[in-house]
């Protein structure tokens, strides 16, 4: 039975389909909804909805729910609708009335905003230290093979020499703009949303601003249409942000399988990192790379997703943003899942040793070549003229040295620049203020 309804209740089957997979996802929300319970109750008291002694009451018992929830004890009950109503349920179970009064100025769409926002930042947070954790190994194993030459491709022709070093900074640096995304998308999220009720304000003399200040948010959603209209636009904007970084590990992923595959053989793998076949005894496949791939490209649409699922929406709340969660909320961990296995596998690779010295290299020496000639005085066009000649003739003469100097070169990554500009990016977050604020709830 749902806490609103009235005389006459919904058909079965719609009450099926409404509520759909809502409940599952809901128990992910049951921390947050307990801490929005928690601010609203002593917002409502500083403004006189609720005596201190009631307001005490709920705070006391909603501490209680969240300690049940740490220590996975708390269920929805089958016969309750959603994680709103079962805190709600629980509260009037104990303490009657009083728990009856916590709805006072508030909608289930502003509560189930919240909650979600409230979820996002905290998913924000483990996915930023996550890629982190990642970014720091890439740069300490570009550091590692910086002296280790690798063919460079363009159009996947040999082009140049590059350097596993090169190869691994570049996504260590991809990654720093990655969190860029990510940090616009907790800005999105880090605002509060409650107060707007069902989208249209109270007529109670509510206070906005001490509900944000008590929940860590750094500022409000001013407009309390524009809040409602804020669900499905920072799921997206968050989406976009998850597809980025999926983006960069899925072409690392592609990279990975080429450079594992006999014919190009750059890089190896211990074997219990690797999958065999069940016909050719030989066989050292990259599946965790393949998954990874496979996982980040599904991720790289949920933008697209969220997108057409609120296409044509107008202002105001839509039961469409229900399923929002269906999509997103599972992207977050397998997001983490494909960043924790990329950092097993590039934590045990091995990179072979004078991969350049090989002959069938030789070409990427071409524009070394070139650039000596320059050096001597001669005219670019003309130096690429003579060398191009000498290649058409047969009688390419080449050396396998470079001296790559300028910034962010085969001789110069720059990674200690790279890791400097993630360094600021990453204290910009400023996660510890939301943190005391959630713990100030919970203690005090």
């Amino acid at each position: 039975m749902k806490l609103w309804q009235k005389n006459t209740a919904s058909l079965k089957e719609v009450e099926q389909f409404t509520v759909g997979n809502d409940r599952e996802f809901d128990i992910l929300l049951a921390p947050f909804d307990v801490i929005g319970n928690i601010a609203h109750a002593k917002m409502l008291a500083s403004v006189g909805l609720l005596t201190n002694d009631e307001a005490a009451d709920l705070v006391k018992e909603l501490r209680k729910i969240y300690t049940s929830i740490s220590e996975d004890e708390f269920s929805i009950r089958p016969d309750v609708e959603d994680i709103h109503s079962q805190v709600e349920f629980l509260l009037t179970e104990k303490l009657g009335d009083t728990g009856k009064k916590i709805h006072s100025a508030r909608s289930r769409n502003d509560q189930v905003l919240l909650d979600v926002k409230l979820f996002l930042r905290s998913e924000i947070e483990k996915t930023v230290l996550s890629v982190q954790s990642f970014f720091e190994l890439l740069i300490a194993k570009s550091e590692e093979f910086k002296d280790d030459l690798l063919p460079g491709y363009t159009h996947l022709q040999l082009a140049m020499p590059s350097s596993f070093g090169l190869w691994l900074g570049a996504y260590a640096e991809s990654l720093v703009d990655d969190t860029v995304m990510l940090k616009a998308a907790y800005d999105v999220v880090n605002k509060n949303p409650l107060g707007s009720a069902a989208g249209y304000g109270s007529s109670f003399p509510i206070n906005r601003t001490m509900t944000t200040e008590l929940l860590g948010f750094a500022d409000l959603n001013y407009n309390v249409v524009y809040a409602q209209m804020g669900r499905g636009k920072a799921e997206r904007i968050v989406a976009m942000a998850l597809a980025n970084v999926a983006d960069t590990l899925a072409r690392l992923s592609m990279d990975a399988c080429l450079y594992l595959n006999q014919n190009f053989g750059f890089i190896s793998f211990p074997t219990e990192l690797t999958t065999g076949s069940s016909i050719m005894p030989h066989k050292k496949n990259p599946d965790v790379f393949e998954l990874i791939r496979s996982q980040c490209n599904r991720i790289k649409s949920l933008p697209n997703e969220i997108m057409m699922m609120t296409t044509n929406l107008p202002s105001g709340y839509h039961r469409d943003l229900q399923l929002l969660k269906e999509h997103l909320f599972p992207a977050l961990g397998i997001l983490r899942d494909c960043i924790d296995m990329a950092g097993l596998m590039l934590n045990n690779m091995e990179v072979k040793k004078n991969i350049l010295e090989d002959e069938k290299y030789k070409y990427l020496f071409s524009v070394e070549e070139v650039n000596k000639l320059v050096l001597e005085g001669v005219a670019f066009r003309d130096a690429y003229k003579q060398v191009g000649f000498a290649i058409e003739d047969n009688v390419f003469t080449y050396d396998t040295k470079v001296a790559h100097t300028h910034e962010g070169s085969i001789g110069n990554l720059k990674n200690d620049a790279i890791t400097d500009n993630m360094q600021r990016l990453l204290q910009s977050f400023n996660f510890e203020v939301y943190h005391a604020a959630i713990d100030n709830l919970l203690h005090q």
